[in-house]
């Protein structure tokens, strides 16, 4: 049994009608700092606090609602029954369920009647060859929970009976429960406003404006969708600004996904919750105009496709050491296989894979595009660049049937590539997407005393679970107003919140894994899905020496259950 808090409150009873019954027996935030933390207080301690009080608020008021609703759920039915079938017995079990886990429904039963001092043996069939049996006063609400092994619909039946009187009834519901599993889905282009793809004409999107993008149905996209793998590109900018992603009908978060300079081209891959109505918005928050482009990898359905797993970070191709394909620079136009499955902690049956890839020392402007091995390359890109420039960009890339992807160097002079891993996805992957409202979980420029992030110094982040097992948080990482050249590392901490708490942490181990890259004055952003490890908190090191400026924005997290 479950506290209403899991529950949510039990609402929408179905009632069932009353059958006899055979013979029976009777019944016997951050941190105090620690080691080299920096910009760490107790403010996420009290925040949790204050989630943990007021779950406990929530819990108390879910039960007094839900008993309320079952006690004139009772009243109501015993009254239509005596008026309707008078002399008749009434018996009639029913259920409310909340879904707020990705694989777990909380539920809640009791039995209407007017039998007196009624005892109710309740039998409750989950759909997925489980049952439970409970037994309580017929009515006084029971409360459940169960964590399926799969997303997706699943049938609930609950047989309550009466053995004294002699009364059974019976009553079903479909659920859904509310993780979502990823479908990986070959590169392919939604929007282009320079050339009125996915747009109502060709034309940049103007200063503070918005333009929306067609998911459902768009590309072989089915019904259903929760959330979108995009990865979106800003360019011709005539000024500064940044794009904000979020799904249609909803509120324009305070948060960031693309952050550009006048002229830049500047990619960022984007898991962004689709709206009701099948889009998504894509803002221009600027004084100038900008051109958006946004290109699909794969989409999130509550429905069974490709759970999530995340590994240590760890670094798959580096051009500048031979490292995972030929030492030397990647050529003008050319295209270089990648292994997946079996390298970097990842197993056979990968459908998708989360990676980290770095351009570095290019000799001419140009793109890379990452696509699945064994098919063309697609007229889409993965991170964009510059001359001289070193940026990263976080992409998601189907995995051919050989367990191989591809990289194409789309510009006329060749670059140095580095290939970072940071996750998977398949068949067998447990953790489910549960996306959320967007929300800005640190800003070292915000509060009474901003504190930039020192230079080999972490910030660590972590997050209310409520409960959940999670696995990662999608997470957009953003660096502003650095004082040097530098990169920045995310990684899960060893150190628990008490063990800071308490003084005991001990300094982590950065990893040699990078997010993104940065010069003098910068601002650069980039998602990462990052591992909660083992602890549930998660690292942020300034791997330069200057000091900068960090943001990081929650999107998401993979519950695993």
């Amino acid at each position: 049994m479950i506290s209403a808090a899991v529950v949510a409150a039990a609402i929408g009873f179905i009632p069932a009608t009353a059958q006899a019954a055979g013979p029976s027996a009777e019944p016997g935030r951050s941190t105090a700092t620690a080691g080299s933390a920096q910009n760490t207080s107790a403010q996420n301690t009290s925040a949790q606090d204050a989630s943990a009080q007021d779950a406990s608020a929530q819990d108390a008021s879910a039960q007094a609602a839900a008993k309320d609703a079952a006690a004139k759920d009772t009243a109501a039915k015993g009254a239509n029954a005596k008026a309707g079938n008078a002399g008749a017995e009434y018996f009639e079990v029913g259920m409310g369920t909340s879904t707020s886990y990705a694989h777990t429904i909380g539920l809640a039963t009791s039995v209407s009647t007017d039998q007196a001092n009624s005892y109710a043996w309740y039998t409750v069939d989950w759909g997925d060859g489980t049952t439970n049996e409970e037994f309580g006063k017929a009515d006084e609400l029971v409360y459940l929970k169960h964590t399926y092994a799969e997303v997706g619909s699943h049938k609930i039946t609950i047989t309550a009976t009466d053995k004294i009187a002699k009364l059974t009834s019976t009553t079903t519901k479909d659920v859904v429960v509310d993780g979502s599993e990823f479908t990986p889905h070959a590169p392919t282009r939604l929007l282009d406003t320079r050339d009125g793809t996915g747009a109502p004409a060709a034309g940049p999107v103007g200063a503070n404006g918005t333009t929306r993008v067609k998911v459902v149905g768009n590309g072989g996209i089915p019904a259903g969708v929760t959330a979108v793998a995009l990865n979106i590109t800003a360019t011709n900018a005539s000024a500064g600004g940044h794009v904000i992603a979020y799904a249609s009908g909803k509120k324009q978060p305070a948060t960031s996904n693309v952050n550009f300079a006048a002229g830049q081209t500047v990619p960022n891959l984007a898991i962004v919750p689709v709206g009701e109505d099948g889009y998504v918005e894509l803002a221009n928050r600027s004084v100038g105009s900008v051109d958006l482009i946004a290109d699909v990898t794969g989409y999130f359905t509550r429905t069974a496709a490709s759970g999530y797993t995340s590994v240590k970070p760890s670094r798959l191709v580096d051009t500048r050491q031979g490292l995972g394909t030929a030492m030397g620079q990647a050529a003008a136009q050319s295209t270089f296989g990648v292994q997946i499955a079996g390298q970097g902690g990842l197993p056979a049956g990968v459908t998708a894979v989360a990676l980290n890839v770095t351009v570095t020392d290019p000799k001419g402007a140009g793109h890379l595009t990452a696509f699945p091995s064994g098919q063309q390359a697609p007229s889409t890109s993965s991170v964009n660049f510059a001359a001289g420039q070193t940026v990263a960009n976080a992409v998601i890339v189907p995995v051919g049937p050989d367990g191989k992807i591809n990289i194409r160097n789309g510009a006329w002079s060749p670059t140095d590539v580095i290939v970072d891993v940071t996750g998977y996805y398949s068949a067998d992957g447990k953790a489910a997407y549960l996306p959320m409202e967007p929300e800005r979980k640190y800003d070292s420029r915000a509060g009474s005393f901003p504190l930039p992030l020192a230079g080999q110094k972490y910030h660590t982040e972590t997050v209310w679970t409520s409960g959940r097992a999670l696995e990662a948080l999608v997470l957009n990482t953003t660096v502003t107003n650095p004082q040097g050249s530098g990169h920045l590392s995310v990684a899960p901490d060893p150190n628990t919140m008490d063990d800071y708490i308490s003084g005991k942490a001990v300094k982590p181990t950065p990893p040699d894994s990078s997010v993104l890259n940065w010069t003098p004055g910068a601002t650069v952003s980039n998602l990462v899905q990052a591992s909660t490890g083992t602890t549930g908190v998660i690292d942020f090191w300034n791997r330069g020496w200057d000091q900068t400026d960090l943001i990081v924005d929650l999107y998401g997290m993979y519950d695993k259950n």
